[in-house]
């Protein structure tokens, strides 16, 4: 049994002047894949799926995509219309019920999609016309290969900015405490700051702060939009996800939190996945709240994360797959409970099944 005296620091309050969270614990975001495909409007049990894990002190919820052509692949909710917006409400309303906070995340996949699953079929779009070779993506009609993106032109790039601050907006409007920007696993704006992704010569790429110009500018768009209390970057340096390959991930994130510390954010979400020590190497550069979190083959071990905030590295943790067939996760760790075993099967799709029926552990007060 893990030893709760070990646990400790993952059960403080933690307060700042943007957050006031019972604990320290958090559930990472994460893909379920159980939208209305057509409308990307969210299912009607995602109000019961975060309700069901709102003990932690912080939720992040699945990525909604900001604009049509952000979405990855089906069953992915979004949050750029007003049928999307309206569908989300409940959401934060039954995490709210609980005593929780909640914060929306927001989603650009870049060249992570497919035709087959964007409207029109249209080309998927990214920093520049770079491919993913030899893997395959999942559509509507299964597996199928990646395509070629198209380049982006610097007027759809002033737009999809604009369209991250549109969904910040819609967010707050559908009653979220705020907002994550998806800047991670190799996603759109990770393809701006990659090095292979981004082969742009114009004022976008190039250089290190031509690389990180769109980042900068949609940190910056969602802040004028909502505030930076409301604003939150979740970023995964060194992470080869998705074929991208950073040359200095040290170099390009100590200069992108050095350009968006005195934003004053709500907090930096630091995903470490390579060989790069980002977690220990940013915290001294970050003045806000940091949450740490770990992705590797096995889920992330509470009691390291433990350590980590004891540390001071971090002030939260966010745990993802030890939350899908845990809804409780934190009054099991509390009491020492044990813990249910990862979800293996529904965890992408269906409906009820693999996603809200799991139970609550008849758990002992610590």
């Amino acid at each position: 049994m893990t030893s709760l005296t070990s646990l400790a620091p993952l059960f403080r309050p933690h307060r700042s002047h943007r957050l006031d969270l019972r604990n320290r614990i958090a559930m990472a975001p994460m893909t379920r894949g159980r939208a209305d495909d057509a409308t990307g409007v969210p299912s009607p049990l995602a109000p019961t799926y975060y309700r069901q894990r709102a003990g932690a002190g912080l939720l992040i919820t699945e990525g909604a995509y900001v604009n049509p052509l952000a979405k990855g692949g089906p069953g992915i909710p979004g949050i750029h219309t007003d049928a999307q917006t309206d569908g989300w409400r409940a959401v934060p309303d039954a995490v709210h019920a609980e005593g929780g906070t909640i914060f929306a995340q927001l989603w650009h996949v870049g060249r992570m999609s497919h035709p087959r699953v964007l409207p029109d079929g249209e080309l998927p779009v990214a920093p520049s016309a770079v491919r993913i070779d030899g893997a395959s993506i999942f559509t509507q009609d299964g597996w199928v290969d990646h395509v070629t993106p198209r380049a982006l032109t610097a007027g759809e790039i002033d737009q999809t900015v604009r369209d991250f601050a549109r969904a910040a907006e819609n967010a707050v409007a559908a009653g979220f405490d705020g907002v994550e920007i998806h800047g991670a696993n190799g996603y759109l704006i990770q393809q701006f700051l990659a090095d292979n992704t981004n082969r742009r010569t114009d004022g976008y790429g190039g250089s290190l702060q031509g690389r990180l110009r769109f980042p900068i500018e949609v940190v910056e768009a969602v802040v004028a939009a909502v505030g930076a209390d409301r604003v939150a970057l979740r970023i995964s340096p060194d992470n080869d996800e998705n074929q991208l390959a950073e040359a200095d991930p040290q170099e390009t994130y100590r200069a992108l939190v050095d350009a968006i510390d005195p934003l004053g954010l709500a907090y930096l979400h630091v995903l470490e996945r390579g060989r790069y020590r980002a977690i220990e190497d940013l915290r001294p550069r970050w003045s806000g709240t940091l949450v740490a979190n770990h992705n590797g083959p096995t889920p992330s071990d509470p009691q390291a994360a433990a350590r980590l905030i004891e540390a001071g590295h971090a002030d939260l943790f966010a745990f993802g797959r030890l939350f899908l067939s845990n809804p409780d996760l934190p009054a099991r760790l509390a009491s020492g409970t044990p813990l249910a075993p990862t979800a293996t099967q529904g965890v992408y799709g269906g409906g009820a099944e693999g996603y809200v029926d799991y139970p609550a552990a008849e758990v002992v007060a610590a």
